[in-house]
């Protein structure tokens, strides 16, 4: 019989936000795979410290590049396709000799998770289950005693590489907003806050929950540029109730 893939959420990066689900299947695995940025120790590895059993089998994939390329260069969708595809392999080679594995997700796995690219390319072939995380955004927002909605508020999750133009209009659509994807559009999320009007009650969260957290408004942030674990809320309209 084929081993059991399980794709565990590893919450947003504080230890004790792990489920007692994912502990159990940490424990149990006899292989565990993670990602990681070449020269790091993988940030979804690291949350799971000592958890898995001394005589499990580690993979570690390390992704080719991580913001070295846009991700509309021909290259970027190349690569990483043919990264995804050497990874998938060599799970179902363990997958195939019995053996269960535990593929660790930061946040939860759904989510802008790169476990969904493993999963896509195996869930037809061998049993799989998916444990839910608690996602970056959730972990954010309570680190910022943050309300993001009431009652009946719209609330939009938004990547931070859509042009300033469309961040702006869908800033504007809705009433509360969750912008991902930071990094290098730190400047322009600025512009496009100011333009729609929500700039003062936006707040900017680096590495929430971990430790080195930072929390600040928007306002107040001179960086030219955000580290990988970085968002910024925008709560919602917090009409009385």
């Amino acid at each position: 019989m084929p081993g059991t893939l399980h794709t565990v959420g590893m919450g947003p990066g504080d230890p004790e936000l792990l489920t007692l689900k994912a502990l159990r299947l940490l424990r149990a695995a006899d292989v565990v795979a993670y990602f990681a940025k070449r020269g790091r120790a993988g940030h979804a590895r690291t949350v799971a410290g000592e958890w898995p059993r001394a005589e499990a089998i580690e993979l570690r994939f390390e992704y080719p590049f991580t913001t070295e390329l846009a991700v509309d260069d021909p290259r970027y969708l190349a690569e990483m396709g043919a990264f995804y595809e050497a990874c998938a392999a060599r799970i179902a080679d363990h997958l195939d000799a019995g053996r269960d594995v535990a593929l660790l997700c930061e946040g939860d796995p759904f989510f802008y998770g790169s476990s969904m690219y493993l999963f896509d390319r195996l869930r037809h072939d061998y049993p799989h289950e998916t444990v839910p995380g608690v996602t970056g955004m959730s972990g954010c927002w309570t680190a910022a005693s943050m309300p993001i909605t009431h009652g009946d508020d719209v609330l939009c999750v938004l990547p931070g590489t859509l042009d300033e133009d469309r961040l702006c209009a869908r800033l504007q659509a809705c009433d509360a907003a969750v912008i991902m994807k930071v990094g290098r559009n730190l400047p322009k999320i600025r512009r496009a806050l100011r333009r729609a009007g929500c700039e003062e009650r936006a707040m900017y969260v680096e590495r929430g929950t971990q430790s080195g957290q930072r929390l600040l408004p928007v306002a107040g942030v001179a960086d030219d540029a955000a580290p990988y674990f970085s968002m910024v809320l925008v709560p919602g309209r917090q009409r009385p109730r």
